[in-house]
């Protein structure tokens, strides 16, 4: 899964909320646009593993707050596995602990409940195809807001890990925390927009992340945007 669209171009899509009025809104707004299929639905966490291996969807609209397996551990358990859909977690909260906590952990990003019916819709076509839906705005305001608790031990752990690039991947990096865009990064460093995209690539594989907004995140805990 993880980006790579199907031959007939359709996504699929589980969608998890123990709210069965949200899991009808949904359904009435993504069923309207003609790529995208709700292929399943829980209304527990403890629902996707089975439901991601019979259906195998490209992307779960998950739900954080629910009861029993809640949609943050739901995330963590399905983000761990091989070959994982993208997740977007559904909340009603901007600046949030627990969204944090799902980005960290791979989540594309998230929508608030409220959000208009054709941003979902255009939502769940970027993450479906690999590309974070958190907009840089929404990522500053988030570190701003749920800093790391770690203290000194999370800067000195992600400095570690940040160790492992290149000086020049490095660079890129703290561009990306800072929320530039490709073409932005390509502008300040005098490179290539491929040339952008190919060390964001390599930086992803060399820490073992997921997406964008995970460079940023460990780029803020190494205290790189001061």
């Amino acid at each position: 899964m993880n980006g790579v669209p199907r031959a007939d171009g359709e996504i699929r899509v589980l969608v998890v909320d123990d709210d069965p009025l949200v899991r009808a809104g949904l359904a009435m707004i993504l069923g309207g646009a003609g790529d995208i299929r709700i292929v399943a639905e829980a209304g527990d966490g403890s629902r996707v593993p089975p439901l991601v291996a019979e259906h195998r969807p490209d992307l779960v609209l998950m739900d954080i707050r629910m009861p029993g397996v809640d949609g943050l551990t739901a995330t963590e358990r399905l983000r761990a596995a091989s070959s994982p859909p993208e997740v977007v977690m559904l909340t009603t909260f901007h600046a949030d602990a627990q969204v944090l906590r799902a980005l960290r952990a791979g989540a594309a990003g998230f929508l608030l409940k409220d959000t208009p019916p054709g941003e979902i819709v255009a939502a769940v076509r970027m993450a479906a195809r690999g590309e974070p839906i958190l907009s840089p705005a929404v990522t500053r305001q988030l570190i701003a807001h749920v800093a790391a608790a770690d203290g000194d031990g999370g800067r000195d752990r992600a400095r570690e890990r940040l160790a492992l690039l290149s000086e020049r991947e490095r660079e890129v990096a703290v561009a990306v925390g800072r929320g530039r865009s490709n073409a932005e990064i390509a502008g300040e460093l005098h490179m290539s927009v491929a040339t952008v995209k190919a060390h964001v690539s390599r930086m992803l594989t060399k820490l073992g992340l997921n997406n964008r907004v995970q460079i940023a995140l460990l780029v803020h805990d190494a205290g790189h945007l001061g």
